[in-house]
Order: structure tokens, then C-alpha cells, then sequence
């Protein structure tokens, strides 16, 4: 089952570079001075170099060895403005206006991976998730055959045997009430994410009845999309409209559903709204001793993540870690 040693094998085989948009953040200096201690991830940090060493030298932490880009004196601007223009060329953005918005960490980083001088993005500890997401839809773009941009949470709880317990949640922080359709994509962006983390996806659309036990729009929604889904991944487990218990619980399943085979032993969670994936997985993290890895953001042709602003120097590290695993 899952471990961060299994990613860091992943990123020693192909070291990745990371581009940190709040360069001077104490937390994201600290996870950058232990990145730079190793060899597998290399971070690029935006912002005035001066100031980013000041503000290391006076928490303590070593980046000597970082990549430090400012805005302000990047040599290839001009090559950056350019490409900026064309790919927003339908909104008729001027020279000018992508200069104005080039200026701004968080669409300066992600131009630099848009461009291929970075592999993956990493943001938000001072600034909003739509402030992350926005850019990387613009500039980045959802991957072929995606609508949708979404998230997954990875779970992870150490069992009593030694390994630990890996769960994933979809989506528990991008998109408010997803269609019948974004539920049946955003369930196979979160399996496939769940493969990475060590998890055998097994897939179920939660409600509050099991199959057919309650009646009304929102089970029916859940019901619908569990069908397709199952029409569109042939080879994926999937099983809904189900309860939690019945998910879970081997002896509810027993007694709820007993012909099926994910019920019971489900590990990848689809929840019927932002509401119900936001609330279940922090109950995960609060009561049941979960730690809690995401947002981690699905659907982009390359790897963007948002952090929280509440988030310490050890969350900013690992979630470097995931997102350059993903790319």
C-alpha cells in the first residue's frame, strides 16, 4: 500500500522541476530547503531573488542550489508575452494586457509549465483555489476527451498490520453540483489518480439510499451515473447508488446489496455534490484519523496544484511530491 517513498522512487527515476508561485512563503522556502537536500525534485522559485533570500536567511533555511525566477527581469519575456497572446488570442489579448497579467506569480508559473520549463505547478498558500485553477484552465487546458477540471482527496491511515489503509474522495472541492456526466468523468480521473497512490480502484457513487431503497432527483442522478460509467470504464468496478455502510461495510452490504461485488469493499468515493464530498471528507480526517492529500486537481494536461492557506512547511513538501509524481 501506499508510501511517499513509492512517488520519490517514481521522481529519482525522472527527476521533475516544480514551480513554487509564492517564492517567499516561509513554508514553501522550508519545503524547498529540503527538496534541495535531495536529488529527485528540483523547485523553481517566482519572485524578487533578493527578497526570497532575505526572507530565507532570516527563517534559517539553506535553497542555495534553487532555481529563482522574477517576473520583472525574465530574460525571455518578450517569447512568453508572445505565446500568451496566441493562447488567448479568442479574448483578443493585447501585448500590453499579457504583460500587465504575465506579472502575477500565479500566471507567470503557470505559463513557465505551459511552456515546458517546468513539469508541474504548485500554489495557493496565500491566494484563493480559483486563483490556481483559473490560469491553468486558461493556459494549460483540460486534457483531451476532459470537460471539466476536478479534484480527488487521497486518505491515508496506518493499519495495525504495519501498512496503511488508502481511500480516495471525488470531488470534494472544485465543482459545486456536477451533471450525471462530470460525475462519470470525474470518477475515472479519481480511479486512475488512485492507481498512482496504490489503491485497486473500487468505485461507488454514494447517495442516501442503496439501489432503489430511497426515491427522488439527487438518487436518481447518482443512479444514472453510476450506469454510465459503467458503460464508458468496462474494466472499472463500479457500483452505485450506494450508502456509506453499504460501500464499506461487508455485513450491511450483505444484508443491502449482496450480489454486488464493490459494495462492501469500495476505496474510491464519488460524492453526489461539493457539499456532501467536502463534509465526508474531513469527518475522515477529524474522526477518523485520516491524513488528508489534495486537493489534487484532475483533468489538466499537466500537473496543478492548489494548497491551502492554513497549510504548514510538512503539507506544502508532500503535496510537491504528488503533484510531480503526476506528471
Amino acid at each position: 500500500m501506499f508510501g511517499f517513498g513509492q512517488l520519490i522512487s517514481i521522481l529519482k527515476k525522472n527527476p521533475k522541476k516544480i514551480v513554487f508561485t509564492e517564492g517567499e512563503d516561509p513554508r514553501i522556502l522550508e519545503a524547498s530547503s529540503r527538496l534541495l537536500a535531495s536529488s529527485f525534485l528540483h523547485p523553481i522559485l517566482i519572485g524578487n531573488e533578493d527578497k526570497i533570500f532575505a526572507a530565507a536567511e532570516d527563517c534559517g533555511f539553506n535553497i542555495r542550489g534553487a532555481e529563482i525566477i522574477d517576473p520583472e527581469k525574465y530574460e525571455d519575456m518578450d517569447k512568453m508575452i508572445e505565446c500568451f497572446c496566441e493562447l488567448r488570442k479568442k479574448k483578443g489579448v493585447t501585448p500590453e494586457q499579457a504583460a500587465k497579467i504575465l506579472s502575477q506569480s500565479n500566471y507567470f508559473g503557470t505559463m513557465l509549465v505551459k511552456m515546458g520549463i517546468a513539469d508541474a505547478l504548485l500554489g495557493g498558500a496565500t491566494y484563493s483555489t480559483a486563483d490556481t485553477v483559473r490560469p491553468a484552465l486558461q493556459l494549460i487546458k483540460t486534457k483531451p476527451g476532459n470537460s471539466i477540471v476536478s479534484s480527488v482527496f487521497i486518505l491515508v491511515r496506518p493499519r495495525a498490520t504495519g501498512d496503511n489503509e488508502v481511500i480516495a474522495m471525488a470531488d470534494c472541492a472544485i465543482n459545486i453540483k456536477p451533471t450525471e456526466d462530470e460525475l462519470v468523468e470525474i470518477a475515472g480521473e479519481a480511479a486512475e489518480c488512485a492507481k498512482i497512490f496504490g489503491v485497486d480502484p473500487q468505485v461507488a457513487f454514494l447517495s442516501y439510499s442503496t439501489m432503489g431503497s430511497g426515491a427522488g432527483e439527487d438518487v436518481d442522478k447518482m443512479r444514472n451515473a453510476a450506469m454510465k460509467a459503467k458503460v464508458k470504464y468496462p474494466d472499472l468496478p463500479i457500483e452505485g447508488e450506494l450508502q456509506f455502510d453499504a460501500a464499506v461495510s461487508p455485513r450491511v452490504a450483505r444484508t443491502k446489496c449482496p450480489e454486488s461485488k464493490v459494495a462492501g469493499h469500495a476505496n474510491t468515493f464519488i460524492f453526489p455534490d461539493i457539499n456532501a464530498g467536502n463534509i465526508g471528507y474531513k469527518i475522515a480526517q477529524r474522526m477518523g484519523n485520516f491524513e488528508a492529500y489534495g486537493p489534487i486537481l484532475l483533468g489538466l494536461n499537466a500537473p496543478v496544484n492548489d494548497l491551502s492557506r492554513g497549510c504548514n512547511a510538512s503539507e506544502v513538501y508532500s503535496m510537491a511530491i504528488i503533484t510531480a509524481a503526476l506528471a
